[in-house]
């Protein structure tokens, strides 16, 4: 590994993703840092980096079979029974209230450990993590994502290539993306409908998606979530989302390859659904609750650098000319500037209880390609059409 991954490259990224991302850590912090055992070297170097900083850095280890160190492992999935899973250790939440920043480095030595589940069993897991998810969006947080050889097979790819191409990715500034993203963003945050048109592949029928933005805010994200990032996006109101829409570009979740997906919305609500490969895993998704049959981000990838589509959601959502939807939760954050203030919990209450924010224990990014070859045929904001130029979204006008 350290002959494919410098020091340099772990300081950098490292320093990337506390400085720009966290925005500095300092005393007062608990610093928590997620990951499975191969990615140490990144996590290693956050560490030191957090101690000496001052904050405390709560690294929390990840069993190889728990996608995503999730509340329960694959184990709990297959052989817990439903009751069992609902029995969530009150030390797994404190740990969680007690951090004041989150970072999770995700990459899996095998993520064949944590696939085979039921769907029902998927949903029970996804059930049981929401509390700690919504404790977690609620702070200061980033994903990032170290290449392991587990991945690369996930995505086809020779070991070194697609370490290179993940640490190159990595250890760019991300603040390159934010002039792009600036230009976009007001048209995004002043718009009160988005419509987007794909083309169905074996019907050959036009498809339209319509969507409400009337309440929503416009949000650049240039590595402060994601690292590395590039996208605008934005949550819609949840009960005004109507049409069809057709989402080419495979996504691999849970340990699965999802791909060709197909829905149609009425009142928000996904009425019909399918995918040409891997349509029992959209299913365990959409069936969750009541909140994964609703739509709870919209956003256009501005990542003009990853010139090449992987089927991790955080690397394929992000490609310059790419359009992606999620199953499931909304972003309070796209709704009031400041979700932690009083008035803002006040107003997140109010969304929440009229139904325009969404609440689930999804939140599951599916990708349409709006560059040559793929489904995408126009995205219009207001009914003013966007254009993709060499990898960026930009007003037609």
């Amino acid at each position: 590994m350290h002959s494919i991954i410098t020091r340099q490259e772990l300081e950098t990224w490292a320093d990337f993703l506390l400085d720009h991302s966290l925005a500095g850590v300092g005393d007062d912090d608990v610093v928590m840092i997620k990951g499975e055992h191969i990615c140490w070297p990144l996590i290693s170097v956050l560490e030191e980096k957090v101690i000496a900083a001052g904050a405390i850095a709560d690294v929390f280890i990840v069993p190889p079979n728990n996608d995503r160190g999730r509340v329960w492992s694959a184990a709990m999935g297959k052989h817990g029974s439903p009751e069992q899973i609902k029995r969530v250790p009150l030390w797994c939440t404190s740990r969680y209230k007690m951090m004041t920043k989150y970072i999770e480095v995700l990459g899996a030595e095998d993520p064949d450990l944590y696939t085979g589940l039921e769907p029902d069993q998927v949903r029970r897991l996804a059930a049981a993590d929401q509390p700690i998810s919504t404790i977690r969006l609620a702070k200061p947080w980033v994903l990032t994502l170290f290449p392991t050889k587990g991945f690369a097979r996930t995505e086809g790819m020779e070991f070194e290539e697609y370490a290179r191409f993940i640490v190159r990715a990595s250890t760019t500034d991300p603040r390159l993306l934010k002039a792009a993203e600036e230009r976009l963003a007001p048209k995004f945050d002043a718009a009160k409908t988005i419509t987007i048109e794909t083309e169905h592949p074996k019907e050959k029928r036009l498809l339209s998606l319509k969507m409400n933005l009337e309440q929503s805010i416009a949000t650049m994200s240039y590595g402060l979530r994601n690292f590395p990032d590039g996208e605008v996006f934005t949550s819609p109101d949840a009960r005004k989302v109507e049409g069809e829409i057709y989402l080419d570009l495979p996504v691999h979740y849970g340990g699965h390859d999802i791909q060709g997906i197909y829905l149609r919305l009425e009142g928000g609500r996904i009425a019909e659904y399918h995918a040409e490969l891997g349509h029992e895993h959209l299913a365990a998704i959409i069936e969750t609750d009541l909140g994964s049959h609703r739509i709870g981000e919209v956003a256009l990838g501005m990542n003009p650098g990853l010139d090449r589509v992987l089927k991790h959601p955080l690397f394929v959502e992000k490609v310059g000319g790419t359009l992606h939807i999620a199953i499931g939760a909304s972003y309070e954050s796209c709704y009031v500037s400041d979700p932690s203030t009083p008035e803002g919990k006040a107003r997140i209450a109010e969304l929440e209880k009229r139904k325009v924010l969404n609440r689930s224990a999804q939140h599951v990014d599916i990708v349409t390609d709006f560059r040559p070859g793929g489904v995408g045929r126009r995205v219009l904001l207001d009914g003013e059409a966007l254009e993709v130029r060499e990898g960026l979204w930009v007003a037609s006008s």
